[in-house]
């Protein structure tokens, strides 16, 4: 759970980043504030896919590797270009491959994060 809150966090940072830079721009948002940051992928499918990601690869850095790769080339080759055809979101100052790459260094500071994690929090 932990590592679940702390990546809400880390999206939030990175939605408020990209509002600043206009790497993309949201069309169509579900709460008044949701032009800066999309809240159902934000505190949604993103924060839900980490958890069940991470849930059955961190026992395996490679797999989790490989497994968030995937997740993350789905999302910017696919998904969001879907969005930006269905008038939801739309890239500007940023490309796919720039988005994956965010995305994707993400994953290893959310693993670092975890690696953190266990060793200051002890099983009685």
């Amino acid at each position: 759970m932990p590592v679940t809150i702390f990546t809400s966090l880390l999206m939030t940072i990175i939605f408020q980043i990209a509002y600043t830079y206009k790497w993309w721009t949201i069309q169509e948002q579900i709460v008044p504030w949701g032009y800066m940051i999309d809240v159902s992928f934000a505190y949604g499918i993103f924060t839900v896919g980490t958890f069940w990601i991470f849930s059955y690869t961190s026992h395996n850095f490679i797999l989790y590797v490989i497994v968030n790769f995937i997740a993350d080339s789905f999302m910017a080759y696919i998904a969001l270009p879907l969005l930006g055809v269905l008038g939801i979101a739309k890239y500007e100052n940023i490309s796919p491959t720039q988005y994956l790459f965010v995305m994707f260094a993400l994953s290893f500071i959310i693993y670092g994060y975890h690696q953190w994690q266990k060793k200051i929090f002890v099983d009685n």
